[in-house]
């Protein structure tokens, strides 16, 4: 889903060439029949498995967009002028990164190109975020990463942040003064001064006790009251959670 930050978050699902506000459809009964027919984002082909959200394996081993730096930034060789395509590297390994920090449960790390800011942060269900460094490449950021994930971690427990369990408690600020100081003296240098806190709600009318998260391969059939959105998760009355993202290339009907 697109998503663009205002006082809330709004998501914009592409759906048969027409983007749907799914903002607009929260509090209403909604039916999504799964069609059992899966298409590669990337070539188009038609593919009975998706891998790594919504590719068919051939272009999940050779697409730049599923290379291993994609989920682990201190793996990146493109600085070093190796990559599955050098010209979709240079669009987004050696470019700005920003590294991070983010507020859902607790205080996680990451690393973000810099035009996905503040996106990345919303797809992660985080509510407060800090840019904590900038740098001129995706493997410098996740060296960064690597050495602070000591200390902060570098997953988001999606339970917690579906049952809207929030560490309300942490300052970000200085839980970015603590990250600093726990850099390695060569990566300080790219830390930066800026301590804005940007601060994300989402549309949810309430927040389940419980949840369940169902697949599409599994749960072809949904119909439910949309109750709220967050992350890249719809929540539903029942509990039950769904991924979007996770079905990228999968072909839905969806009725409201």
């Amino acid at each position: 889903m697109r998503t663009e930050l205002h006082d809330e978050v709004h998501y914009h699902l592409a759906l048969s060439g027409q983007e749907i506000h799914m903002n607009d459809l929260i509090g209403k009964e909604v039916t999504i029949k799964y069609q059992n027919i899966i298409n590669c984002i990337k070539c188009g082909r038609q593919t009975k498995k998706s891998f790594a959200q919504g590719y068919c394996y051939p272009c999940f081993i050779t697409a730049p967009e599923t290379e291993e730096c994609v989920l682990r930034p201190e793996l990146c060789r493109a600085h070093e002028g190796i990559a599955r395509d050098m010209i979709f590297a240079e669009e987004h390994c050696l470019i700005d990164h920003f590294v991070y920090l983010a507020l859902s449960s607790g205080v996680k790390v990451g690393v973000t190109r810099n035009h996905q800011v503040p996106h990345r942060w919303i797809d992660q269900g985080a509510w407060k975020a800090i840019k904590l460094a900038v740098t001129p490449n995706r493997y410098i950021a996740g060296i960064m990463e690597v050495g602070l994930k000591q200390y902060f971690t570098d997953k988001t427990n999606w339970r917690h942040m579906l049952t809207n369990k929030l560490a309300t408690e942490m300052d970000l600020v200085k839980q970015k003064d603590r990250a600093i100081e726990l850099l390695h003296p060569d990566l300080r240098v790219y830390a930066i001064d800026d301590d804005t806190v940007t601060e994300i709600k989402y549309p949810v009318i309430h927040y389940p006790e419980k949840v369940k998260s169902i697949n599409l391969d599994t749960t072809s059939f949904i119909n439910d009251t949309l109750t709220g959105i967050k992350g890249q998760y719809l929540i539903f009355d029942s509990g039950a959670v769904l991924n979007i993202r996770k079905h990228n290339g999968y072909l839905v009907e969806l009725s409201f």
